[in-house]
């Protein structure tokens, strides 16, 4: 998606919130933190070895 049109959906959504309900209002902001976190995306996490931090399976 555009990058604009992602800023202009979040501005449009948290305007919306300003006049609903407060459990609506919840919904929709963190729908526009959800738009806003796509301009910009978290850095992926480390991969895991995965015999050094996983936790023991146990016995069946």
């Amino acid at each position: 998606m555009d990058e604009d049109f992602i800023k202009e959906r979040a501005q449009d959504i948290r305007e919306l919130a300003t006049k609903a309900d407060p459990f609506t209002r919840k919904r929709l902001l963190d729908l526009a933190d959800t738009y806003e976190r796509r301009l910009h995306p978290a850095p992926h996490a480390a991969p895991r070895l995965a015999g050094r931090h996983s936790q023991p399976q146990m016995k069946r």
